[in-house]
């Protein structure tokens, strides 16, 4: 199914989001050279939840926003993972998102 390896190629660009940073669904989506759009990689993201290797908390809005933090475990899951590693999160916001930015490689 395309899907299915849509969804393959989103996990393999946020296996490689580094410890402490961070990269949204559009940085994702345009890494991967497609007309689909970053919803579709936030569809990709909330379909991981059973994958422990795929770090989804990694993963938000192009404005440092948790936008996914509903599709994890608990209200504050999202951030207290983010904050294990090192990042500040205010107000579902993390604090200075250029620093924890992290741009995928194309992957054409």
């Amino acid at each position: 199914m395309e899907n299915d390896n849509f969804f393959e190629r989103v996990y393999t660009i946020a296996r490689q989001i580094p410890f402490g940073r961070v990269t949204s669904y559009g940085a994702i989506a345009k890494a991967l050279g497609t007309a689909r759009s970053a919803r579709m990689v936030g569809w990709a993201m909330n379909a991981s939840h059973s994958l422990e290797d795929v770090p989804a908390h990694r993963v938000v809005n192009r404005k440092g926003l948790l936008t996914g933090k509903l599709h994890f475990d608990g209200t504050n899951l999202m951030q207290q993972l983010l904050e294990s590693e090192g990042v500040e999160v205010v107000d579902n916001q993390i604090l200075n998102f250029e620093k924890h930015f992290w741009e995928p490689e194309i992957t054409q």
